[in-house]
C-alpha cells in the first residue's frame, strides 16, 4: 500500500524535529555539567584548570620605643610615612603584608608611654597601612600594658581601617568569638593571633576577650569554625625566649601541633632576634622574624627578617588543591643617629658600608641561622 505523501513528509520532518531536540538536550546537557570546555571529535576533553595566586610578605615587630614615636613629632603632630619610605615599594608589590603591632596604639588621648609599659600613637598604624601592611597581629605580651582603654582604642582603630585585617585583641566576646577571615585574588584566608605570654600581668576574669593567649584547645575550637570555609589558615604566634637564635622547646611543641591541626603559615614573634625558618610537612613555621622597628641596640635586635611566599589555588571540576612555596627572604636593618632620631627601615639589598659596614658579616650569620633545618629559599640581600 502507497503511503500518502503527506504523511511520508510528516513522518521525515516529526523525525528532524527529534532529532534537532535531542541534539539540543545533549549540548545543553554538557553546558550544564561541563564548564570551559568544548568538543573535539564528538569528545569531552579534560576540564580546564583555574589558577589563582596570592603574594604574602611577613615582617617582624614595630616596638614603638619614645625614641621612635618621638622622631615622628612636628609640628604639633605625629607622621611615621618617613621612617617607612624606603620599605614601602617592596610592601606594596605584594597582596598581603603582615606585621606585629608590639607597642598598642591607645593614641595620645591616654598618653604616650615607652619600656616597660608601651602606648603608641594611631599614626603609628597610618604609616603601615600606608606602607601596604593590611595584616596586623596585636596579641603579644604587651597587649595588656596600659589596660582595657587602650585596648578598646586600639581594636576602634583598626576597625576603620578598610582592608585591614587584625587579630589578636577585641573589645567584646563576640568580637573574639569572630574569625578574622578575608579574601583576595580568588582565595580566602583565615588570620589568628595568640601570645603565650602577657609579662605576669592577669587578664580580668571575664575580660579574656582582651588579648588571645594561647591554648591547644582554644586554636581547635577557632581553626573548627573556618577550616571548612577558608582556602590557607595563618596563625601569628607570640612566643618562646627573648634574645635566643633557636627556638625553644615550647615553640618547637606548638608549631608541630598547629602544623597538626591544619595551619598552614606559622608566624612567629617575641624574642626580638632572627630565628629559623623550619617546614612541617607543608607547613612553613617562621620562628621569630625579630624586630622590624624598635630603637633598641645591637645589631642583632636592628636586623630583622623579612620573607615573601606565593600562595597557588588549583581548581578543577569539583577539585582543589593549595600549594604554598617560592619563599623568598630578605633582610632589614632600622638605622637611626645617637640622639635617637632619623629612624628609617632599609632593605638589605639597598644599603651599603656608609649605613651598615659590617652588612657581609651580618648578612653571613644571619643566613646561617634562617637556614639552619635546610628549608629551601631564595634570597635578596
Amino acid at each position: 500500500m502507497k503511503v500518502p505523501e503527506k504523511i511520508y513528509l510528516m513522518v521525515i520532518f516529526v523525525s528532524i524535529g527529534i532529532f534537532l531536540l535531542l541534539r539540543i538536550y545533549h549540548i545543553l546537557n554538557v553546558d550544564l555539567y561541563i564548564t570551559d570546555t568544548y568538543l573535539i571529535d564528538g569528545n569531552i576533553p579534560e576540564l580546564r584548570e583555574k589558577v589563582s595566586t596570592l603574594r604574602l610578605v611577613m615582617v617582624g615587630d614595630a616596638l614603638y620605643h619614645d625614641g621612635v614615636y618621638k622622631d615622628g613629632y612636628n609640628d604639633g603632630k605625629y607622621s611615621f610615612l618617613k621612617q617607612l619610605e624606603m620599605i614601602k615599594p617592596i610592601i606594596q608589590s605584594y597582596d598581603l603584608a603582615y606585621y606585629n603591632q608590639e607597642s598598642i596604639l591607645g593614641g595620645e588621648e591616654i598618653g604616650l608611654s615607652t619600656y616597660p609599659r608601651f602606648n603608641s600613637p594611631y599614626e603609628v598604624g597610618d604609616a603601615f597601612v600606608d606602607a601596604g601592611f593590611n595584616l596586623v597581629s596585636t596579641a603579644n605580651n604587651h597587649t595588656l600594658d596600659r589596660g582595657r582603654e587602650a585596648i578598646f582604642h586600639s581594636y576602634q582603630y583598626w576597625s576603620k581601617q578598610s582592608g585591614v585585617l587584625m587579630s589578636g585583641s577585641c573589645d567584646s566576646v563576640t568580637c573574639q568569638k569572630t574569625i578574622p577571615v578575608g579574601e583576595k585574588n580568588g582565595i580566602r584566608y583565615a588570620f589568628l593571633s595568640y601570645t603565650t605570654t602577657t609579662n605576669g600581668i592577669n587578664v580580668p576574669k571575664g575580660e579574656e576577650y582582651l588579648v588571645n593567649v594561647y591554648s591547644d584547645e582554644r586554636v581547635l575550637e577557632d581553626i573548627s569554625k573556618v577550616k571548612d570555609t577558608v582556602d590557607i589558615i595563618l596563625v601569628a604566634m607570640h612566643w618562646g625566649s627573648e634574645y635566643h637564635n633557636e627556638p625553644i622547646e615550647e615553640q618547637v611543641r606548638i608549631a608541630h601541633f598547629l602544623a597538626s591541626s591544619g595551619v598552614d603559615i606559622v608566624i612567629g614573634n617575641h624574642p626580638h632576634v632572627i630565628e629559623p625558618i623550619e617546614k612541617i610537612g607543608n607547613t612553613y613555621v617562621f620562628y621569630s622574624f625579630g624586630n622590624f622597628i624598635s630603637a633598641q641596640t645591637g645589631i642583632d635586635q636592628l636586623v630583622g627578617l623579612m620573607a615573601g611566599l606565593t600562595i597557588t589555588k588549583k581548581e578543577r571540576g569539583g577539585e582543589k588543591t593549595i600549594e604554598i612555596g617560592n619563599l623568598e627572604t630578605n633582610l632589614t636593618y632600622t638605622s637611626y643617629n645617637r640622639q635617637f632620631r632619623d629612624f628609617k627601615v632599609y632593605l638589605f639589598d639597598k644599603i651599603d658600608a656608609s649605613i651598615l659596614n659590617q652588612k657581609d658579616e651580618v648578612v653571613s650569620k644571619k643566613k646561617k641561622i634562617v637556614e639552619s633545618f635546610g628549608v629551601p629559599m631564595v634570597w635578596y640581600t
